[in-house]
């Protein structure tokens, strides 16, 4: 069987026996694939234990056994890709690195490979991990709404006085309030419309934002995936986000 090199981050991990692990990754080369990964929960004679590599969020390098016909992949060597430097260690960090990971968990359904969306996840992690604390803040909100483009449910249009109303159910802008429940208010529209049309990380700190609102747009924003997403579910992670997040 051949090996192939490929970045991946990982989304979650399941004990299995005694000292090994099986790991769901995101890579660039396979979309979401699940590995074997045996013997990385006991100490090596070198020292320390190798599951810290398998961390929900972990970006790594690897070379994998891939085989298209099995659902379960073996990993032959891994390192990592990008090493953190507080995301593992700082409380809002954390929270929005696992926010974004949960929000993969529930919204892959398919294992195709999407090169342009497995940067956008490495992208905001990195950027999660060593950016400005008004970026972090609103990095979320980008995330989300940059994840549902590459998903294909990209919201169309944006505000404007003819158009000042988020229409959540049909995923764009219009210009009257639906009949339905399912839209945003005009301020909330100009937010979620300016944050769309940012395209550099950077920009997100020039969005400035209270606690108050941040949360009702985190809030706005799961209530358009959970209508356009299938069995989507409810995201844990969302209420400990929304605590931490200034």
């Amino acid at each position: 069987m051949t090996t192939h090199s490929t970045k991946g981050i990982v989304l979650r991990t399941v004990a299995y026996g005694d000292t090994s692990l099986i790991a769901q990754v995101y890579t660039e080369l396979f979309g979401v694939q699940s590995y074997m990964v045996k013997g990385v929960r006991k100490a090596g004679k070198k020292g320390g234990n190798k599951a810290i590599y398998f961390q929900p969020a972990a970006i790594l390098e690897m070379e994998v056994y891939h085989n298209e016909f099995k659902s379960l992949q073996f990993i032959k060597t891994f390192d990592w890709a990008y090493t953190y430097q507080h995301i593992f260690f700082d409380v809002v960090r954390n929270a929005v690195a696992l926010y974004m990971v949960e929000l993969l968990q529930h919204c892959l359904k398919q294992p195709e490979a999407n090169p342009e969306l497995f940067y956008l996840i490495h992208d905001s992690l990195v950027h999660a991990d060593k950016t400005d604390t008004t970026t972090l803040a609103n990095l979320p909100l980008y995330f989300t709404l940059h994840l549902a483009a590459e998903l294909g449910f990209e919201i169309q249009g944006q505000y404007s006085n003819q158009t000042p109303i988020l229409d959540l159910t049909e995923g764009c802008f219009i210009a009257q309030i639906p009949a339905h429940q399912h839209y945003l208010t005009v301020n909330d529209s100009a937010i979620i419309s300016d944050i769309q049309s940012i395209h550099f990380y950077e920009a997100l700190a020039n969005i400035k934002l209270n606690q108050t609102t941040r949360r009702q747009l985190l809030e706005a924003l799961q209530q358009y995936l959970a209508l356009h997403v299938t069995d989507f579910g409810t995201i844990k992670s969302l209420p400990v986000l929304q605590a931490v997040l200034n």
